[in-house]
């Protein structure tokens, strides 16, 4: 949303957001676009248009529009793997998107990278991925070893400026 992610789990127990529990009911205005977002007891109207593509919408609420692009589970992961659609300014280090074992680094420190470029091969889910560098940069530490096992969020590597 905005250029951030914010991850919303909607489960037989309710719905979370960032991992944070939240109490929402949402009610449609006849006759109007208007949606009424009752959430830990504030009330927020809601005007939601479609955007060009699958997933994305506008949402406007009290004089603010988010930009908002939807995934489920399955195209977050792949995009994730994949380093599409990421659009970031610097250098960002490579997280594992999953936990999993490290196959193979390829890249060492010092290295000069661009985006989208393969620096580490992870199998997770039975598959091998690619982990993709989401922007230029130069490598400033390798912070896991081939034969790895990594938790999802652990810092495989780190970047620095060009």
């Amino acid at each position: 949303m905005n250029g951030q992610r914010v991850t919303v789990d909607l489960g037989p127990d309710g719905i979370e957001v960032d991992g944070e529990p939240l109490t929402a009911h949402i009610e449609e205005v006849d006759g109007t676009p208007i949606l009424l977002l009752n959430s830990g007891g504030t009330l927020h109207r809601l005007a939601i248009q479609r955007g060009a593509d699958r997933g994305r919408y506008s949402i406007w609420t009290d004089g603010h529009r988010f930009e908002v692009e939807a995934l489920d589970e399955r195209r977050r992961f792949i995009r994730d793997m994949s380093g599409e659609g990421t659009k970031h300014t610097g250098p960002a280090p490579l997280v594992a998107p999953m936990p999993g074992l490290v196959v193979r680094i390829n890249v060492k420190v010092g290295d000069q990278v661009q985006s989208g470029q393969p620096l580490v091969v992870m199998e997770a889910m039975k598959m091998e991925n690619e982990l993709r560098s989401t922007s230029a940069g130069t490598v400033r530490s390798v912070r896991v070893e081939s034969g790895a096992a990594v938790e999802k969020g652990t810092v495989l590597v780190e970047l620095g400026e060009l």
